[in-house]
C-alpha cells in the first residue's frame, strides 16, 4: 500500500481522519508508525499529500492530513476489453487503476463465457474495491470509469462511435503490422481493443475494423489478458509519445 486512501466522508473539517480495519493495520503493522510520524495519504477523487499520525491504538488510527498535491496525469489510453474470467479480471482492474487508465469498457465476445457475467466481482462495490487497491499501488486518487456491455453487436452498432475517440487500435495475434510502424494521432489518446485469450472472432475483428480500429501487433507471443493489458498500455503510451519527439 503506497498511499492510504481516505473517503471524503472520513475527513473532518480540521483535516483529521479516524481509521479502522485494513488501512489502520497496515499503518500500524507494516509501516510501524508511531504518533508524530507521517504517512502518504490521498483523498479519493481529490488531492494527495501526507498525514501525521496523531494516535495509533489497537482500535483506531487517527491521522491529520495535509493534501496539497494534484493527482498524477491520467493515461491517454482507453481500454476496450473482452470480459476475462473473474480471477484474471481482478488483476486487470488493479493494474488498470495503478497505470492511470481512466476508462475501462468490459465487452461481451463470442468467446467470453456467459457465466462470467454473473460474477459477484462485477457488482459496483466489488469493482470499486479492486480499483482502490490499484490506486493505492499507483499513488493515484481518481477512480477509473468501468462500463459493462454484455452484447457485442448492439454496442458496436449503437454506442461505439459516440463513446470512443477516433484513434483506435485492434490488438490481435492475427495482425501483421507492428504498432511501432503506425503513425500516432496528432493529438489525443487512443482506445485499445484487446480480445479474449482465444482472440476476437473474424466477425468481431471485422466489425471493429469497419469502425476505425487499425489492426496492430505487439509481437508474436500469446499473453494472458492480465499480462497483455499492462504491456499493451505501456507500448501504446510510448507510441503516442513519438509525436512529441524532436524530429
Amino acid at each position: 500500500m503506497n498511499l492510504i486512501l481516505l473517503e471524503p466522508s472520513e475527513l473532518g473539517p480540521d483535516g483529521t481522519a479516524r481509521l479502522t480495519g485494513r488501512r489502520a493495520r497496515h499503518v500500524r503493522e507494516v509501516l510501524r508508525c508511531q504518533p508524530g510520524q507521517t504517512v502518504a495519504v490521498g483523498l479519493i477523487g481529490g488531492h494527495s499529500g501526507t498525514a501525521q499520525v496523531q494516535a495509533c491504538g489497537e482500535a483506531e488510527l487517527v491521522l491529520r492530513a495535509s493534501l496539497d498535491r494534484a493527482p498524477p496525469a491520467p493515461s491517454p489510453v482507453t481500454l476496450l476489453l473482452a470480459l476475462p474470467r473473474p480471477k484474471i479480471l481482478r488483476k486487470v482492474l488493479q493494474a488498470t487503476a495503478a497505470m492511470g487508465v481512466k476508462r475501462l469498457l468490459l465487452l461481451g465476445s463470442w468467446k467470453v463465457e456467459k457465466a462470467y457475467w454473473g460474477s459477484p466481482l462485477l457488482a459496483p462495490e466489488a469493482l470499486r474495491a479492486e480499483l482502490l487497491l490499484g490506486l493505492e499501488q499507483g499513488r493515484d486518487t481518481v477512480l477509473p470509469e468501468v462500463l459493462l456491455r454484455r452484447f457485442f453487436k448492439p454496442f458496436v452498432e449503437d454506442e461505439l462511435e459516440a463513446m470512443l475517440g477516433p484513434a483506435r487500435l485492434l490488438l490481435d495475434l492475427a495482425a501483421t503490422t507492428p504498432l511501432a510502424t503506425l503513425t500516432p494521432p496528432a493529438a489525443g489518446g487512443v482506445t485499445l481493443a484487446i480480445g479474449p485469450e482465444g482472440g476476437w472472432t473474424p466477425y468481431e475483428a471485422a466489425e471493429l475494423a469497419r469502425r476505425g480500429f487499425l489492426p496492430a501487433s505487439l509481437g508474436p507471443r500469446p499473453l494472458r489478458v492480465d499480462q497483455a493489458v499492462p504491456f499493451a498500455v505501456g507500448q501504446a503510451e510510448l507510441w503516442l509519445a513519438q509525436r512529441q519527439a524532436p524530429r
